[in-house]
C-alpha cells in the first residue's frame, strides 16, 4: 500500500460487536487475566487503542514495533536511557529540540552520563564517538534552522561503532522521510505536532525493530508515560489524514519560503526547499518533501512583526492545520542559555512559523501586510 492508503487502513481493529469501521474505544483499566497471557493494562503499553497506533506509525515508518508515550519528550527520554546508563556516552546534534538538549544538560550528569555535542554535519557526529559511546541523538531537518544531516552517513559510522541512533523526525513526519530506511535504529516522534495535528493532543512515538522495541517498552513501564485510550482514538483519527495535511502544508510552506526569500525586509530564510539553501540536494535525496516548517530572520522588529498578523497566530508547539508562528528563543529554547544559542546560531530575532492548510494566498497577504506595517 502507498502511505496516504495506509495511513487510513493499517492498524484499524475491526468492531466485531456493530461492524464499525472505526477502531473501538476501550477504556478499561482493568482486564481479565484469566486464560491471557498477555494481560492488557496502559502503563504496560499493549492496550487495543494503544497498539492500534503504533502499527499504524509502524506500517508508515517501516518498523516493527513501538511504544505510544504521554509526549514526545516521554518518548525521547525512555528511548535514551533504554540505552544509555551510568558511566556511558552520549553524542548529541547541536541543533536539537531545546527540550531534548536541556534533558542532557539537567539531567546526564546526575544519571552519571557523559555528553558531547557536535556541529551538524556527518563528520564532527562521526568524530564524537567515544569508547564508550552508546546512543547518537539526531535531528533532520533540525529545529529551527532547518538543518538537514546525512542520515545514511551517521547510521553507518554509528553501527560500525555498536553505537544506537535515536532520530527526531518530528519535523519531516513519516510521510517526507523514513530514516529506518537509511540505517537509523528508532526514529521518534512529538506525536502532538503532526501526527495528531490538530493543536488538541499531547502524545509521542517510538519506533524500531521489536528487540530494541521492547527494550524501551521495559524502562517505560517503570516511568510511568502512559496513554488512554480516548487520546490513542483520536490520534489514530487524526492519521489518517496525516498525508493529505502534510502534502498541503508542505506545498504551502514552500510558496512561503520563496516569498521570503525575495522579500526586501527579510534577512536570511532557512528552508531545505530553496534550491538556494545549502541542504537542498541533501534533503532531496532522502526526503519526499521539504517539510512545512520555515525559519527566517526579518530585517524589522521581531517582536512587533509577530503581533501585526491577523490569520497567522504567535503560539507555542507546530505542526496543526493552522498557522501559527514564535521565536525560539522565547519558546522551544528557552531553556538554553543565550550564549550557547549564538553559538548554535538562533538568534533573538529568529522566527519559526509553522505552516498549516488555509489558502497559500491568504497567508501570503497575510505575511505582507504585516511586513508592510
Amino acid at each position: 500500500m502507498k502511505k496516504e492508503t495506509k495511513c487510513i487502513h493499517s492498524g484499524t481493529l475491526e468492531d466485531g460487536i456493530t461492524g464499525g469501521i472505526n477502531t473501538p474505544v476501550f477504556p478499561s483499566s482493568a482486564f481479565g487475566y484469566l486464560d491471557r497471557q498477555d494481560v492488557p493494562y496502559p502503563r504496560y503499553f499493549n492496550t487495543p487503542n494503544q497498539k492500534a497506533v503504533v502499527e499504524k506509525l509502524c506500517a508508515l515508518e517501516g518498523g516493527q514495533d513501538g511504544v505510544l508515550f504521554a509526549s514526545g519528550m516521554a518518548a525521547m527520554s525512555t528511548a535514551i536511557l533504554a540505552f544509555a546508563g551510568g558511566g556511558d556516552h552520549v553524542v548529541m546534534m547541536d541543533e536539537l529540540y531545546g527540550g531534548t538538549h536541556a534533558f542532557a544538560t539537567e539531567e546526564f550528569q546526575r544519571l552519571g552520563i557523559s555528553y558531547t555535542f557536535a556541529a551538524t554535519d556527518s563528520g564532527s557526529i562521526a568524530n564524537a564517538i567515544r569508547e564508550n559511546t552508546k546512543v547518537l541523538i539526531l535531528e533532520s531537518p533540525t529545529n529551527p534552522l532547518l538543518g538537514v544531516i546525512d542520515i545514511r552517513g551517521v547510521a553507518e559510522s554509528a553501527r560500525k561503532r555498536n553505537v544506537i541512533t535515536i532520530i527526531d523526525n518530528t519535523f519531516a513526519t513519516p510521510i517526507n522521510q523514513n530514516p529506518m530506511k537509511y540505517g537509523i535504529d528508532v526514529v521518534v516522534h512529538s506525536g502532538t505536532k503532526y501526527l495528531a495535528g490538530h493543536s488538541d493532543l499531547c502524545c509521542g512515538l517510538a519506533v524500531s525493530t521489536r528487540e530494541n522495541a521492547e527494550r524501551i517498552r521495559a524502562v517505560a513501564k517503570h516511568l510511568g508515560g502512559s496513554v488512554n485510550a480516548l487520546t490513542c482514538y483520536l490520534l489514530e483519527r487524526s492519521l489518517k489524514t496525516l498525508a493529505i495535511r502534510v502534502g498541503r502544508q508542505c506545498e504551502n510552506a514552500g510558496r512561503i519560503a520563496k516569498f521570503l526569500e525575495g522579500h526586501g525586509k527579510i534577512k536570511k530564510v532557512h528552508y531545505p526547499g530553496l534550491p538556494g539553501s545549502p541542504y537542498h540536494g541533501l534533503a532531496k535525496s532522502q526526503m519526499e518533501g521539504f517539510g512545512a516548517i520555515v525559519s527566517f530572520e526579518p530585517d524589522v522588529d521581531a517582536g512587533r512583526l509577530v503581533k501585526g498578523f491577523s490569520i497567522i497566530k504567535p503560539a507555542v508547539s507546530l505542526g496543526g492545520i493552522e498557522t501559527t508562528i514564535c521565536s525560539p528563543a522565547a519558546t522551544s529554547h528557552a531553556k538554553i542559555s543565550a550564549g550557547e544559542r549564538k553559538r548554535i546560531g538562533i538568534g533573538d530575532s529568529l522566527l519559526r512559523l509553522s505552516v498549516g492548510i488555509e489558502h497559500a494566498d491568504d497567508l501570503l497577504e497575510d505575511i505582507e501586510g504585516a511586513l508592510r506595517n
